[in-house]
């Protein structure tokens, strides 16, 4: 039972939430400005500000690619020789 009503809490929170999304614009009033004005005079400052977006996206999954693979190459398991010759192995 106390499953269940976490489960319809969650749905229902969830469904609030998408409901009361509220649009938000991400660029400021003079990124848009620019940005509107460029593409209807032809000109290449919108492709220069969607390249400027991509950059600043893309940077932190490099530096989280950066750091996983330095702790890959650090704590990666070592093959190790055990040396165990040939004693009995007792378990209890």
């Amino acid at each position: 039972m106390k499953r269940l009503k976490f489960a319809l809490f969650s749905v229902l929170f969830i469904g609030l939430v998408i409901v009361n999304a509220v649009p938000a614009k991400a660029q400021c009033a003079m990124c848009t400005a620019n940005a509107e004005a460029g593409t209807k005079n032809g000109s290449t400052v919108a492709k220069g500000l969607n390249g400027g977006i991509m950059y600043l996206l893309a940077a932190p999954y490099l530096a989280v690619a950066a750091l996983g693979f330095v702790w890959y190459k650090k704590y990666r398991r070592k093959s190790v020789d055990m040396n165990m010759g040939n004693e009995k192995f007792h378990l209890n």
